[in-house]
């Protein structure tokens, strides 16, 4: 299973979002700091989820972060995050 596949798999089972994508950006970092050979350290993630209602975003990464901490432990390095609730533009 990929990174990214886990990753979706872990914020779905975490927040069950009205919608999530996952982006592998890690092509876009090759020579900076955290990159990897083959990959797999940076993405881009985009959720919509009720639980971020009345959370700034802040607290919204937090919670992403403390969901998936077992990816960074394991060499994820960096997320660009997009989270919202639903109804927000």
């Amino acid at each position: 299973m990929t990174r990214a596949a886990r990753i979706e798999a872990a914020l779905a089972a975490r927040f069950a979002p009205e919608s999530l994508v996952v982006k592998d950006d890690s092509h876009l970092h090759a020579g900076h700091a955290g990159a990897a050979p083959g990959g797999q350290t940076h993405y881009t993630v985009s959720m919509v989820a009720a639980e971020f209602a009345g959370m700034n975003r802040v607290a919204r990464t937090r919670l992403v972060n403390d969901a998936l901490a077992a990816e960074f432990a394991s060499g994820l390095h960096a997320l660009a995050l997009k989270l919202k609730a639903p109804g927000e533009a």
